[in-house]
C-alpha cells in the first residue's frame, strides 16, 4: 500500500499532492491505470500527468472488471473495515485506515 486518503472527496489537486509526496520516496509510474471519476478526468490532473511523461489508462466506463486488483481492495476495504465499524468522525476513519 503506499497511500490511502480518506476524506469526503478526493479533488484532482490531492491526488497530486499524494503523488508528488510518493514521488520523494520512489519513481513515479510510467502508467495509471484508473477510472473515469471526475478527480482523474481534470485537466489540471492530466496536464500533471502529461507534464510528467505519465501514460493515462482509463477503464472502460461502467466496466471495473480491467481495474480489477483496486475493485478488490476497494471492496475489502469497505467490508472489512468501513462497514464493520460506526465512525464519528473522519479522523477516526483515517487512523483507522
Amino acid at each position: 500500500m503506499l497511500s490511502i486518503e480518506v476524506d469526503t472527496s478526493s479533488p484532482s489537486e490531492r491526488v497530486i499532492r499524494v503523488l508528488e509526496q510518493l514521488n520523494e520516496e520512489r519513481v513515479l509510474p510510467q502508467q495509471i491505470r484508473l477510472d473515469n471519476s471526475p478527480e482523474l478526468i481534470s485537466g489540471v490532473f492530466t496536464d500533471w500527468c502529461h507534464d510528467r511523461g505519465i501514460d493515462l489508462a482509463y477503464t472502460e466506463k461502467g466496466k471495473p472488471q480491467p481495474n480489477g486488483f483496486a475493485e478488490r481492495f476497494n471492496g475489502s476495504m469497505r467490508r472489512e473495515s468501513l462497514d464493520a465499524y460506526l465512525f464519528e468522525s473522519l479522523s477516526q476513519v483515517r487512523e483507522m485506515a
